[in-house]
């Protein structure tokens, strides 16, 4: 419950960010395109996202052949849910998300190289992680978040060429120049830390039901000790606006302040899976 609310708190302040910089950039009328703005991209998100990021990583279907397939059916039952599409990405790296706009148009990915380092018990628990996020809409949340996020960041980049031209407010409703520099300098920062506290949620969130559903959590606990090290050796060519999908950051990011990323430290993850025990 703490999540959920903490979530929505969190959604609730980037929208009105969005709100903000498109008041503080344009007045009324900059306040409504923004809105108008941040409702289209949203809505794209929710229908096209699983399509886009499918495509991106080349993930192939696989059936009830494939040891993957296996693991998830029996944990969609198990669950209570409708049996998701199941993708394998090609490549080396160990990584696995869960993408689609609600259960019933769910899919769940895993790289081959997950597949080579996990053993079942070790790939139940990421399996029933990407599952938990099916089951609580952590996907659309997350790509709402990350929409919003790329909306403020359009929005302050035509903020800057449209000062660079001397666009803007007219001579008579003109704002603070400096609030607007500040302004354009600032809300991306604010939507990637907003983002990124999004995403660090529902992770915590995603292990706990993925223990809660399998009775244990030693099986993610091992896995994450594995992908931790996988990804280090091997890093996923990830696109950065979909790094928050993944059960674990795809690439490594130790220049990055903690405040920034998308994922909780794993030792943070796996010490708050193990008071589930």
């Amino acid at each position: 419950m703490a999540n959920g609310m903490k979530t929505a708190l969190l959604l609730g302040l980037m929208s009105a960010l969005v709100l903000l910089i498109g008041e503080s950039l344009g007045g009324a009328n900059g306040l409504v395109m923004a809105f108008g703005f941040a409702i289209l991209m949203n809505f794209a998100s929710y229908w096209f996202s699983d399509k886009i990021v499918l495509a991106m990583y080349r993930a192939q279907p696989v059936g009830p052949d494939h040891v993957l397939y296996r693991v998830t059916e029996r944990l969609a039952q198990r669950a209570g849910l409708p049996m998701p599409k199941v993708y394998v990405i090609p490549d080396p790296s160990p990584n696995a998300f869960a993408t689609g706009r609600n259960p019933a148009h769910a899919a769940v990915a895993a790289t081959e190289g997950i597949l080579r380092v996990l053993n079942e018990n070790e790939l139940e628990g990421v399996i029933a992680h990407e599952l938990s996020h099916v089951k609580h809409r952590d996907i659309l949340i997350s790509s709402v978040a990350a929409t919003m996020g790329a909306a403020i960041m359009m929005i302050a980049r035509m903020a800057q060429f449209a000062a660079f031209f001397g666009g803007g407010r007219d001579d008579d409703n003109r704002g603070n120049p400096i609030a607007l520099l500040l302004t354009m300098i600032l809300a991306p920062v604010a939507a990637m830390l907003i983002q990124a506290a999004i995403s660090r949620s529902r992770e915590f969130a995603a292990d706990a039901g993925a223990a809660q559903l399998i009775g244990s959590p030693y099986g993610l606990v091992d896995a994450l000790k594995k992908i931790e090290t996988g990804v280090a050796r091997v890093p996923l060519d990830a696109n950065p606006a979909t790094a928050h999908m993944f059960i674990m950051k795809p690439f490594s990011g130790a220049g990055m302040l903690s405040l920034f990323s998308t994922h909780p430290p794993t030792d943070a993850r796996i010490r708050a899976l193990l008071h589930t025990a």
